[in-house]
């Protein structure tokens, strides 16, 4: 088991990828695909596990596809049709980034339907266990390798660095705190020894990293429905630089743009209003 730094823009421990036996978990945008080759360093994995189809988790998908031909790509059912026809995932990504998608994320290519494993229900394949941990999107997995107890948690446990604070990844457009809050609980059930965030590394102190991320969503969502955007940016910089080095905070801040997480938290608050 290896984690691939995919150094993001050049910036180390904003984007991981890990590596557990010949299951390769969120391989990244294809902006960083020199660097997870160059970390594979030659090894062909049989499966893609993707936790989630964001394009920072999952843009090298389907380039990857193409240059394992054997390799089984695993996703959430709701996000399947996206990787095959990624059009209007690619069309609401842009609404986000603009002019930088290229930049930050490289192509994005469809992913053959045969190829596809779709899953809406707990499972069970080989040393995995997985369900859907909905809440940061509505077709999160997480993946527990039960060999070694690491759970392999996308977003859902939140972003983190050694030496920085736990947040919560919160951007547009499907933010739903309370499912968060239950997949918590379900990855809690599961007793992991370890938790392995996208963004990014591993951390044995499991409840108190959950404890944490709770504690983030009580101070920071409620914020969000009454401070405007440049406030709660500026107060979130703040806390974050209070607990980090600016390196961290550097790179923390590249894993989640506050911003962006202001703005889906925004729209969670636009969908709790009484029609």
């Amino acid at each position: 088991m290896r984690l691939i730094d995919l150094n993001h823009l050049g910036r180390e421990q904003v984007i991981g990828s890990w590596l557990v036996g010949d299951v390769l978990i969120d391989p990244g945008p294809s902006s960083c695909l020199d660097a997870l080759l160059e970390g594979l360093d030659g090894e062909v994995p049989k499966v893609i596990a993707l936790t989630h189809i964001h394009l920072d988790h999952a843009g090298a998908t389907g380039t990857l596809a193409q240059r394992w031909p054997e390799a089984e790509i695993w996703v959430h059912e709701r996000g399947a049709r996206h990787l095959a026809e990624p059009q209007k995932l690619l069309a609401s990504a842009a609404r986000l980034y603009g002019d930088d998608m290229d930049r930050l994320w490289g192509e994005f290519l469809p992913v053959p339907k045969d190829r596809i494993r779709a899953f809406a229900e707990p499972s069970r394949i080989g040393d995995f266990r997985f369900a859907p941990t909905p809440g940061h999107a509505s077709h999160h997995l997480s993946y527990l390798h039960e060999p070694t107890g690491s759970a392999f948690t996308g977003d859902t446990a939140g972003a983190r660095i050694a030496g920085s604070p736990t947040i919560g990844p919160t951007p547009p457009p499907d933010i739903d705190i309370d499912a968060w809050l239950t997949s918590l609980e379900l990855i809690e059930s599961w007793s992991p020894d370890r938790l392995m965030p996208t963004h990014f590394g591993s951390f044995d102190d499991v409840a108190a990293q959950l404890d944490e991320l709770r504690l983030w969503f009580d101070t920071w969502v409620s914020a969000a429905s009454r401070l405007d955007l440049r406030t709660w940016v500026r107060e979130h910089h703040e806390w974050v630089a209070a607990r980090s080095t600016e390196a961290i905070a550097a790179a923390l801040g590249q894993a989640v743009p506050t911003d962006q997480a202001y703005l889906g938290l925004e729209r969670y608050w636009s969908l709790q209003e009484p029609a």
